[in-house]
């Protein structure tokens, strides 16, 4: 039979499974038993197969498919007890107490006496009595709380606390179920009418717990309360109520999108219809609520959070983007008349300082989410009809509102507002705005001004014809709002040439004039934090120039306000924030031009950009001194928390730039978690651009090479480490970053049991093999020590078992080599799995025909550590086997070991004890005779 053929045969297949099985290699176990079901045509045969492959599943924690896979084989053979077990423990890791039992109990009545069955037995039956018990006193909880509601007599606090526990039993699953099947939701509709507002925030949090994780209650919710009444509550006035019921719509919506994604959806037992229809009725209602006059300015807000949240796709890879398409349709117009919204005139509904921010970024949202130039075609032109509409209308209300609307698309779909600008008439307008005599007339046209200077080609154009107007408002202008605004877009454009010292628009200490008079404005607590934010926006343009990073820095009190902003309730403000301390931090992204072709560029006379001398490292290293001074950490920290579109991926990223730029020096990173940096790193490497989770990552890499994890990342946080850190194992990050990484892995790997299973359950184990053969003498060995702490876990110790690969003969030849780290962990990891696994004793003679070289070289060197580690291998072999003692004894061994044995100078104790142990088993063996171990004799069997 050839080599193919022999892979085609289920039986091979099932066997090469069990041999991975056994190895510990479940993954391949599971594909070797799929591939032989495929194959198989013997029912006989793929109830065994059906078995195994229940087994894997089960040490991999899939135990839906653990269960359909043994209810397979027990429909073709009832009577295979092994079966029957394993889907006993998958019934009881879901939670299917009752059906786990009679399956546990059928097995111990075909097998009384197995230890196993009796002892699942027991567990279940505590554990079926436990809820039954719990489910009772649930039930009269939950009737106690409604009867004190229902009842108009009761005191007010009483009813209130029966509403906060009502919250706390929507928590548990029993007292949810209970509350869901005692017509808890026509009473949570009544409390939701109350006029006390924690009574309504009880309500909503009581229906969060409903609805966290089940498809099924939340489908039943939504038809029951209905969108309307849900809606009406989030547009409410309350910005407490209004948040509470965002939260609410949020956790509906992921039950439901999530719930599509699973075989059992939730917690619920049963396959559910696709719960589309419900998801665009939310969606449709979140819509409504945008031109609505009656919807409060946070619900508004908040309606446009749900939207950035639920409709994009979350992964550009997904083909589908047809949700975006139908809010396209659906709501485009809708959400531009919020945008075009000028607040200040009567039209129009209501908004916050942060509604144009939010705007933006759905806008932004919805256009990085089209496919296709047609789909990109569409959004350009009902966007540029909306803005001729209200343009070309009489009256100069209309133009305001195309004006803005263009304002806001300029920060979002820059493309798109470029557009809408160029339309006829647009520019002209708004330069002619600009000196109209109406404040608010001047600050739409300003504000537009400044977004639209963001492109190189507008910016020469505005700074030819614009700069004196903006110049002339900034002078002459008696209102603040305007002045701050006007220093703001003479900012941008005098930061045209970005960091390139040589290409500045404007005259030498122009930007150093501009720069002092935003942190004047910054600091004046008199003005309202609208002009203020402006200020900043300043900023981050200016701070280009590394004369104004250094006059900032050292303006304490400008930091200050800064950072108060950035903790503030307005969020427009954090990307200039955002901005700002990047630049300060130079954590911007810098390409070194290639000597050469630099070169060439001058022989050229092209333009060369040039580094401003005080962005050197010295400068940038002071600067982060004074930063954290002023207390840079606790407003990224307040940043991070921000419940806001405004806190865009963008921003996200610039907040994780400047964290890495943070934890460089090794003594500031103590301060840094201090103050909450590192929970706060853990949702920047999660949700952030690409480049920032990678930066964010390596931040809590640095953090976990130099402090105790345990501490710096205390509780279950330490576990949510492990998965950015495994990230950054990766060919797309830089070497210096897989290092780091695994520096930080091999720190979490040695603190316990359960952090070696998380980093194995994250497939990092492969992932570390790989960077041992890397070619960077510190990555090779970093990776050695990281799996030294990693054989600590008997799930790597069985890789090292299984036969056909050749970790071990890894392990021992760099245990002879040059580089003392890599040895150091090469031997260290070899000490231990031979302490762990002795049969692995007898395997190391084959891996090499140098093994015997390469230990007494260990025994010889001058470095205690590797003695240490080289006489601790020695004892682990001639424990394991009588036949590797009469080997090594038959070496130099013998003769370097009695030498130890000895002790004296520069030779440890624990060392020469070790010594002395291996001279005292071979005289146990009678492999030498007992004078001083320094006599050798054939001696006889024992």
């Amino acid at each position: 039979m050839s080599v193919r053929e022999e892979k085609k045969d289920p039986i091979s297949l099932k066997e090469e499974g069990n041999t991975l099985f056994k190895a510990g290699d479940i993954h391949g176990a599971v594909c070797c038993y799929t591939k032989a079901l495929k194959l198989s045509d013997s029912k006989a045969e793929s109830a065994v197969l059906y078995r195994n492959r229940s087994a894997c599943y089960l040490k991999q924690e899939e135990y839906s498919k653990a269960e359909a896979d043994a209810s397979k084989a027990l429909d073709t053979d009832p009577g295979d007890v092994k079966a029957r077990f394993r889907r006993a423990q998958a019934f009881q890791k879901l939670c299917r107490l009752d059906q786990a039992f009679l399956d546990a109990q059928r097995c111990a009545q075909l097998e009384p006496k197995n230890k196993a069955f009796q002892d699942l037995l027991r567990q279940l039956g505590a554990q079926i009595q436990q809820k039954s018990v719990q489910q009772n006193s649930t039930d009269a909880r939950v009737q106690q709380m409604f009867s004190l509601l229902l009842d108009a007599s009761a005191k007010d606090s009483d009813r209130q606390k029966a509403a906060q526990n009502l919250v706390v039993l929507s928590r548990e699953d029993a007292g949810a179920e209970q509350i869901f099947r005692n017509d808890g939701v026509k009473l949570i509709q009544k409390l939701l009418q109350s006029k006390q507002e924690d009574v309504v925030l009880s309500a909503l949090r009581t229906l969060v717990g409903l609805c966290t994780g089940h498809q099924s209650r939340t489908m039943a919710i939504v038809n029951e309360l209905g969108m309307e009444q849900l809606c009406a509550v989030m547009g409410s006035g309350a910005s407490t109520v209004s948040l509470a019921a965002c939260h609410l719509l949020q956790v509906m919506f992921e039950a439901l999108t999530e719930g599509m994604k699973k075989e059992i959806r939730g917690k619920d037992e049963a396959i559910l219809p696709e719960p589309s229809k419900e998801l665009r009725s939310m969606l449709r209602h979140l819509l409504e609520m945008m031109p609505a006059s009656k919807v409060s300015g946070p619900g508004r807000d908040s309606a446009i959070n749900l939207l950035v949240k639920q409709v994009p796709r979350k992964s550009l890879k997904n083909p589908d983007n047809s949700l975006t398409l139908w809010v396209i349709d659906q709501g485009l117009k809708k959400i531009l008349e919020v945008a075009g919204t000028v607040p200040e005139l009567s039209e129009g509904p209501p908004l916050t300082d942060n509604s144009h921010m939010s705007c933006s970024v759905l806008l932004s949202k919805l256009y990085d989410d089209l496919r296709c130039d047609t789909e990109r075609e569409t959004f350009n032109k009902l966007c540029e009809e909306y803005v001729q509409q209200h343009f070309s209308r009489h009256g100069i209300t209309g133009k305001l509102r195309a004006i803005q609307t263009v304002s806001v698309l300029l920060q979002g779909p820059s493309d798109v507002g470029n557009r809408t600008l160029e339309m006829s008439g647009m520019m002209d307008a708004v330069i002619s705005l600009c000196a109209s005599e109406d404040v608010t007339h001047q600050q739409v046209a300003v504000e537009t001004l400044i977004h639209a200077a963001g492109k190189a080609k507008r910016a020469s154009f505005i700074t030819a014809n614009g700069v004196a107007l903006l110049k002339d408002l900034y002078k002459k202008s008696e209102n603040d709002r305007i002045r701050v605004r006007a220093l703001v877009g003479l900012c941008k454009l005098g930061s045209a040439g970005g960091t390139d010292f040589s290409m500045k628009q404007f005259a030498e200490g122009s930007t150093l004039k501009l720069a002092k008079q935003c942190r004047k404005w910054l600091c004046n607590e008199s003005l309202p934090q609208t002009s203020r934010r402006w200020s900043v926006e300043g900023l981050a343009y200016l701070t280009f120039d590394a004369d104004v990073k250094e006059d900032l820095v050292e303006d304490k009190n400008a930091l200050l306000a800064m950072f108060e902003l950035a903790k503030s309730e307005d969020k427009t403000v954090l990307f200039a924030v955002g901005s700002t301390l990047v630049n300060c931090t130079n954590s911007y992204e810098v390409e070194k031009p290639d000597p050469q072709m630099v070169e060439l560029a001058k022989y050229a006379k092209q333009h060369v950009p040039e580094e401003h001398p005080k962005d050197a490292p010295s400068y940038v290293e002071k600067r982060l001194m004074k930063l954290l001074e002023a207390g840079v950490v606790s407003a990224l920290v307040c940043m991070v928390k921000q419940e806001s579109p405004a806190l865009t991926d963008a921003c996200r990223d610039c907040i994780a730039r400047v964290f890495l730029a943070l934890v460089e020096r090794q003594e500031d990173r103590g301060t840094v978690v201090a103050q909450g940096g590192g929970k706060a790193l853990i949702p920047l490497a999660s949700d952030n651009t690409d480049g920032g989770k990678i930066k964010a990552a390596q931040a809590l890499a640095k953090i976990t090479i130099t402090s105790n994890p345990e501490i710096a990342f205390p509780g279950e946080r330490i576990y949510e480490m492990v998965r950015p850190l495994v990230s950054l194992l990766s060919l797309e990050c830089t070497l210096l970053q897989n290092f780091e990484a695994l520096m930080a892995l091999t720190n979490l790997a040695g603190i316990s049991e359960r952090l070696r299973q998380k980093i194995i359950k994250e497939k990092a184990v492969p992932k570390i093999e790989g960077y041992m053969f890397e070619e960077h003498d510190l990555v090779r060995a970093s990776a050695t020590e990281c799996m030294c702490n990693l054989v600590l876990s008997p799930e790597v110790q069985t890789l090292y078992l299984a036969t056909g690969n050749d970790r071990l003969k890894l392990l021992v030849l760099y245990s002879g080599e040059e580089d003392e780290r890599l040895r150091k962990a090469a031997a260290g990891t070899l000490a231990m799995l031979t302490a762990e696994q002795p049969e692995l004793c007898a395997r190391i003679p084959g891996t090499t025909t140098h093994w015997l070289e390469i230990i007494q070289s260990l025994l010889l060197c001058e470095i205690s550590d590797l003695r240490h580690r080289g006489v601790v291998i020695v004892q682990n072999m001639m424990q394991a086997e009588k036949s590797l003692a009469e080997t090594l004894m038959e070496s130099e061994a013998l003769e370097i070991l009695s030498v130890l044995a000895k002790g004296g100078e520069g030779t440890p104790e624990p060392v020469s004890k070790i010594a002395q142990n291996c001279l005292d088993k071979a005289v146990e063996y009678n492999i030498i005779m007992n004078r001083e171990g320094k006599e050798k004799g054939k001696g006889t069997e024992p």
